[in-house]
């Protein structure tokens, strides 16, 4: 699976997930890869394409945003 195809799938069922959901399906999405095998590079490659999947994926490398002042 690449980065593309991570991020469709993603967003194909997103619009069909409750709205309180959301966040919780996003981690649960991107431990499941994890467990299949993508690596962390290719998840890196999906940031930036959906703000829920970029927070999942952003927790799972533990990445931590730089904020400017």
């Amino acid at each position: 699976m690449n980065e593309d195809q991570i991020v469709d799938v993603w967003l194909c069922f997103k619009e069909h997930l409750d709205k309180k959901q959301v966040d919780m399906a996003a981690e649960k999405y991107v431990d499941l890869l994890a467990d299949y095998g993508i690596d962390d590079i290719a998840l890196k490659e999906c940031l930036g394409n959906d703000d829920h999947l970029d927070n999942a994926i952003e927790y799972y490398l533990d990445i931590e945003e730089e904020w400017d002042d």
